[in-house]
């Protein structure tokens, strides 16, 4: 019995983030990618049996789980992006809620039949979307302008809004009068505010000060701000039913805005955290499905299902967006993207189970609608959001684009380069004289620290994918790449050293590999050397490498001095040369070079 508990707890585990591993080899949706190993994992294969596993402590450790992803979906979360889309981030978690709630209901009646009592519960519970679906989806499309940040924001704060509401409409039922539902949902939410603010509060003003005055060592921080969440969560849920989800959203936020103490490494602990919880979360969750509820649904699930996509989601965004300042396209890829996920799957388990208790005749059905909607909402928006995304202009299926950090003239000539090649780029640099030189050369150019975290969130990174640390200080350039490995992942974070390969490695104090980027170049060259050649008249050249002028051509015309930088290949990817990777030119591609003067011309 031991063994096959083990056996069954590795295979949770293993299978979730093996399931996001190949969605990301893949480039698919991890999501999606989770759901099909679940299915396979539970009730195709009976592999993983999570009733079996956990018995009583399944649900007790989702509504645990999900506190933390919702915690560390508040970290996220900037007070300066509401300016632009606080209005219409409000109006789609109260104005958009109450309308998902009506016609959900209102769907859930006419089209699957079940009485007012069930439909209205439904209703309640599919208006949470939530950041275990929405946020690796917007990891993965990363559209530009105000959309991304609104379905961030609406993703985070609709699961506490949405799962208050299915509680209190719960309650009401329970009481066995709906007609008291609209008093006992005004006072619940009055209470749940309430109780929500002042624990929030109180849990990350303990948790500042605590840090603020170094009475927790280094290495405890993060186990202390999770207990300090979990204990919030639990009290508050003690207080007021599912009251526990607002209060580690608002303690995320309170933490993330503050200037007293630095979270990043909280942030970063939670976020391998949030890894590890949805990829195990979604396999339990769907394991437990039996194909024959999902069956027995029949085809009124899958109109169920379209209605949502097609006439629920547009009508709420239409009268939420109403008179703001998105953009049309940006108002079309809100309504492309409600998809449902945990908050939805673990409320309608728990409250079937209460309802089958208690003798309400259909209450088995909520389950299997509930994961028939996650299943088909995940499955539309997570193979058509990205497509919708860059049909709309909003977003790029693999970014190519190059952020630098240090705009000095070898820098600013590599990115004119990058850009008449039809790249996108953008520079960093703390010199006023470089910043104002790259603007006349029509670059586009940020001043400031490249560590400074509200430039960061500045900056717009549609269509960026790696990040070029060019800077005379090695490091300035290690710390800017530890910064934006978060945005672009250690694989596309480079920088140009200081030293050149072999007094690298004979240094003793070498920067460790963990904390910089690769480097960038010819192992031979350094920073000094390749800005003494541009100063000498080198200049950064675009050559096309043809079946008439091959590689060998080009070096030879060069006599071997010119130093190759990028590569741009087929499909217009961009191959940097690095200590490690000295790609070699084919007919077809282009090469961006640093190329020696030939008899006063290049």
């Amino acid at each position: 019995m031991s063994e096959h508990l083990l056996i069954g707890l590795a295979g949770v585990l293993v299978l979730g983030i093996g399931a996001q591993w190949l969605a990301w080899r893949l480039r698919l949706p991890s999501i999606l990618m989770l759901l099909l190993v679940g299915l396979i994992a539970g009730p195709l294969t009976h592999f993983i049996e999570p009733d079996k596993l956990f018995g009583d402590l399944l649900f007790p450790l989702i509504s645990l789980s999900v506190a933390v992803i919702l915690f560390e979906g508040g970290l996220t979360l900037r007070l300066s992006e509401l300016p632009k889309s606080g209005k219409v981030i409000f109006r789609l978690i109260s104005v958009g809620a109450l309308i998902t709630w009506l016609f959900a209901t209102l769907a859930a009646r006419y089209i699957l039949s079940l009485d007012w009592v069930l439909s209205i519960l439904l209703g309640a519970i599919l208006i949470v979307t939530g950041p275990t679906v929405v946020g690796p989806l917007l990891q993965q499309i990363r559209p530009r302008g105000q959309a991304g940040s609104i379905l961030k924001w609406e993703g985070i704060l609709i699961d506490p809004v949405g799962a208050l509401l299915a509680v209190l409409v719960f309650e009401a039922i329970l009481e066995g009068e709906l007609t008291h539902a609209p008093n006992l949902i005004a006072s619940g939410v009055f209470l749940t505010v309430i109780i929500g603010v002042l624990l929030s509060v109180v849990g990350a003003g303990l948790l500042i000060i605590m840090i603020y005055r170094y009475w927790i060592p280094d290495h405890l921080q993060n186990g202390i701000a999770l207990l300090t969440a979990l204990a919030a969560f639990v009290a508050s849920n003690e207080l007021q039913a599912e009251s526990g989800l607002l209060t580690v959203t608002l303690m995320g936020i309170i933490l993330a805005n503050q200037n007293w103490i630095s979270i990043k490494h909280i942030v970063e602990f939670k976020e391998n955290l949030r890894v590890l919880l949805i990829g195990s979360l979604f396999v339990l969750l769907t394991s437990r499905l039996q194909l024959d509820d999902l069956l027995g649904v029949g085809w009124q699930g899958l109109v169920f299902v379209a209605a949502l996509i097609v006439v629920v989601r547009p009508l709420a965004v239409i009268i939420s967006t109403w008179r703001s300042d998105l953009t049309r396209n940006e108002r079309l890829f809100l309504t492309w993207l409600a998809p449902r996920g945990i908050v939805a799957a673990s409320v309608a388990s728990i409250f079937a189970f209460e309802l089958i208790a208690v003798g309400h005749t259909g209450a088995e059905k909520l389950i299997s609608i509930t994961f028939l909607v996650i299943l088909g909402t995940v499955a539309f928006y997570g193979l058509t959001a990205g497509i919708a995304a860059r049909r709309l202009g909003l977003s790029e299926q693999n970014p190519q684009g190059v952020l630098f950090v240090g705009a000095q003239p070898l820098a600013r000539s590599l990115a004119q380069a990058l850009q008449n090649l039809g790249f996108r780029v953008a520079m960093i640099d703390t010199n006023e004289k470089n910043v104002f030189t790259g603007q006349m050369e029509g670059l586009t150019m940020y001043y400031g620290s490249a560590l400074a975290e509200e430039l960061s969130h500045d900056i717009e990174l549609t269509g960026i994918g790696r990040l070029l640390a060019m800077t005379s200080n090695n490091e300035v350039n290690s710390l800017a790449a530890m910064h934006y490995i978060e945005h672009f992942g250690r694989k596309e974070v480079y920088q140009l050293s200081l030293q050149n390969a072999e007094k690298r490695a004979e240094s003793r104090h070498q920067t460790p590999m963990h904390l910089c980027g690769r480097c960038l170049f010819d192992p031979a060259m350094t920073y000094t050397e390749l800005n003494q050649l541009h100063e000498d008249g080198h200049i950064v050249k675009t050559t096309a490498i043809t079946e008439t002028f091959t590689y060998d051509d080009f070096q030879a015309y060069y006599e071997q001095k010119a130093v190759p930088l990028i590569l741009v290949a087929e499909q217009n990817t961009l191959l940097l040369y690095t200590t490690n990777q000295q790609p070699v030119p084919k007919p077809g591609q282009t090469l961006i070079s640093l190329a020696p003067p030939i008899n006063g011309l290049n």
